[in-house]
């Protein structure tokens, strides 16, 4: 079993015990009942790299990262220095995350907001809507296509956009061929955690001029981002980064000048 297995079957289990908690028929009530969905493709689409910040308190490969006490507060600080988005990590067993995290940060931010998951199930996506994210995250490694196709069309319908994440050329053929435009590269490999910084630079020709390309994991200094931003990247997503960082406000305005000394 690799380390993407495991996480996925924890997250199916604990996705149970809500679904047993509140039905589906009262979440997608919810999600009915939410302020329309911020749409992040124009900022994305924008010539000046945009980043997507993260309220990250843990993960697999590091260990513990930072005590987020308040994640909204953080969330407005990272708004201020100017993030595109916030994405927060919903997961319990491996991030420590949880949609409270999500709620406060929506509550406290007027960007958009993505739901950081191992979305899987129908269930997680009207879930997310009613929480107030914006955009989910589609694991072409964790997704069969028919899997994509109906939770990318699950997203539209909400009104979300789905970032979809891959990490090998045979991933992105998958995602082109299904028509989206919001394409990621991790450059952590989610089967063994490996990171390899050079993977965005690897694999973001192959996206093409179409979609809008995000570079994730790996991204520790203004050097990395300037050398992602010389690759190509319209967007990074950055957590480890920022939340280790004594000023994050500060962190993202060097992070998007790094990113504007390649790309002028």
């Amino acid at each position: 079993m690799t380390v993407l297995d495991d996480i996925i079957e924890g997250v199916r289990e604990d996705l149970e015990k809500r679904r047993a908690s509140v039905p589906l028929a009262e979440v997608q009530r919810a999600a009915e009942a939410a302020a329309p969905a911020l749409d992040p493709m124009p900022r994305f689409r924008e010539p000046r790299l945009a980043v997507i910040s993260e309220v990250k308190r843990k993960s697999p490969s590091k260990g513990d990262l930072a005590d987020i006490a308040d994640p909204a507060a953080l969330a407005a600080r990272y708004e201020a220095g100017g993030a595109a988005a916030i994405s927060v990590l919903t997961e319990e067993r491996r991030f420590n995350g949880s949609l409270a995290d999500l709620d406060a940060v929506r509550a406290a931010v007027g960007i958009p907001v993505l739901r950081k998951d191992f979305m899987v199930d129908e269930y997680q996506f009207f879930e997310a809507r009613a929480h107030g994210a914006d955009l989910v995250l589609l694991i072409v490694a964790a997704l069969t296509d028919d899997e994509l196709r109906r939770f990318g069309a699950l997203t539209a319908q909400l009104g979300m956009t789905p970032l979809v994440e891959t990490h090998t050329d045979e991933e992105i053929d998958r995602a082109l061929a299904l028509g989206f435009e919001l394409i990621g590269v991790n450059n952590r490999n989610l089967k063994t955690l490996d990171v390899h910084l050079a993977r965005f630079g690897e694999l973001a020709a192959r996206i093409g001029p179409g979609p809008v390309k995000v570079a994730e994991s790996g991204i520790l200094t203004p050097d990395d981002v300037a050398t992602v931003a010389a690759q190509g990247a319209d967007v990074i997503l950055v957590g480890e980064a920022l939340v280790k960082h004594g000023d994050p406000t500060t962190a993202i305005a060097d992070f998007m000048t790094a990113a504007e000394r390649v790309q002028a």
